[in-house]
């Protein structure tokens, strides 16, 4: 029995369609078009082929697209003051610095991400938005996580109830996806490298997420019978082949549902960004309202 594959094209386009409507929705009710700034640093090739995907699909939903390009040599005190800029600017509702930083301000992650407005934080990864994500307040949460999750809402697969079990712990992908899961009354179990007889218990996962970036590591014999397998994994294993973190040909005999790569998870991303910038409109319009 092969298993159902999880088109992340065909539901992005759903999530890209709900958004565009919303967008459209704000501009007509409260005269705002939504605004988004993506902050690039240096001339890293993976990051201008993700800056340009944002841009585009900004465009075709209705949403004011900034790039702000910015040199190699740029300092964190450069970086900084063009955030506090964005920060200010009531036309921009979204900002995003795009990873990786250049070696020089690299160790300095943390401190710039963490100048981001929490309001127009639309990756999700400041300090006041995990913690409304771990409280279960309403909060702006990292994409990739919530875009796994619309998914299987649209793909009408059950999360009440089920057991999931993640795979790697990261503030990016598996942290926040153990929130989103346990909100949505999942059983959770998040493993990693220290974990003990790791087979034993990813074959008890309704739900296995993948999300550690080792090729192909997770194989048939670690899947129940009929779960939904979700690989976040995108590796390159050669100049044009990307393969995920699940053993995709043998799993698909296994699993129930299971995501491709490419062509899965990788593109809800850009899809749910531009459902966070939406999101970020409405808590601005809240707070200049409260």
């Amino acid at each position: 029995m092969s298993a159902k594959i999880l088109s992340g094209k065909e539901f992005a386009a759903q999530i890209k369609e709900s958004a565009k409507l919303e967008v459209e929705e704000l501009k007509n009710k409260f005269n705002v078009t939504p605004g988004l700034a993506v902050i690039i640093v240096g001339e890293n090739p993976a990051s201008q082929v993700y800056v340009r995907n944002k841009h585009k699909t900004c465009e075709e939903l209705g949403i004011n697209s900034e790039v702000v390009a910015m040199s190699e040599s740029t300092t964190k005190d450069e970086l900084l003051a063009k955030i506090d800029e964005l920060n200010a600017d009531k036309n921009i509702h979204g900002i995003l610095v795009q990873l990786p930083l250049p070696d020089a301000i690299k160790s300095h992650s943390e401190e710039i991400l963490n100048r981001i407005d929490p309001l127009k934080d639309v990756d999700g990864f400041h300090p006041m938005n995990v913690g409304k994500l771990v409280t279960g307040s309403p909060a702006l949460v990292p994409c990739t996580p919530a875009g796994c999750i619309e998914m299987l809402d649209l793909a009408g697969i059950e999360i009440d109830g089920k057991r999931a079990v993640i795979i790697g712990r990261s503030n990016i992908v598996g942290k926040p996806m153990l929130h989103l899961l346990m909100a949505r009354h999942a059983t959770v179990t998040v493993c990693h490298s220290h974990t003990k007889n790791l087979a034993e218990v990813t074959r008890e996962a309704d739900i296995l997420v993948a999300a550690m970036g080792k090729p192909k590591f997770v194989t048939a014999d670690m899947i129940k019978p009929g779960a939904t397998v979700i690989d976040v994994g995108i590796n390159r294993i050669a100049p044009k082949k990307l393969v995920g973190d699940v053993d995709f040909e043998n799993a698909v005999e296994v699993a129930g549902a299971i995501t491709p790569v490419p062509g899965g998870v990788g593109l809800l991303t850009v899809a749910m960004l531009m459902k966070n910038v939406v999101k970020a409109v409405k808590f601005q319009l809240e707070e200049k309202n409260s």
